[in-house]
């Protein structure tokens, strides 16, 4: 019974503790260029918006604001259709191919020291997303 409740404390306090290390990583990411790159995703998404054929285009902006202001404690569920697949491709001859580029590149200076490691992961998770984002669903953990 003891150990039960002991365990049940340390669950919680992991949990905790893994909180706080998103709140910390996701002040750290804003600090250091997330939110100039998330306002810079919203106006790209709101000039997108302009037009009707564009709107689309502007959705995907704006899931990308989402995620590079806060990238740690949230996952992408990648799916869709025919429909989805159709865009993406699209989407990877027209933009997709050098936005990838950019985020996989700072990924991996990122990656250099072991303290960029975290934010170097986040970015290869954004490439991806700057790849493939129609389907593509984010939620938190």
């Amino acid at each position: 019974m003891e150990s039960s409740i002991r365990f049940g404390i340390r669950r919680n306090a992991g949990k905790r503790e893994e909180l706080t290390m998103r709140v910390i990583g996701n002040i750290l990411w804003i600090i250091l260029g997330g939110l100039a790159i998330a306002i810079s995703w919203t106006l790209i998404g709101l000039f997108l918006c302009i037009t009707i054929i564009g709107i689309p285009l502007g959705v995907q902006a704006f899931k990308m604001a989402g995620l590079t202001l806060t990238p740690f404690g949230k996952t992408v569920q990648y799916g869709g259709g025919v429909g989805s697949t159709l865009a993406n491709i699209l989407w990877v001859v027209l933009v997709g191919w050098w936005m990838a580029l950019g985020y996989l590149g700072a990924g991996v200076l990122n990656c250099i020291t072991i303290i960029g490691i975290p934010f170097g992961i986040q970015s290869f998770k954004m490439a991806k997303l700057a790849l493939w984002p129609f389907g593509a669903q984010i939620y938190s953990l």
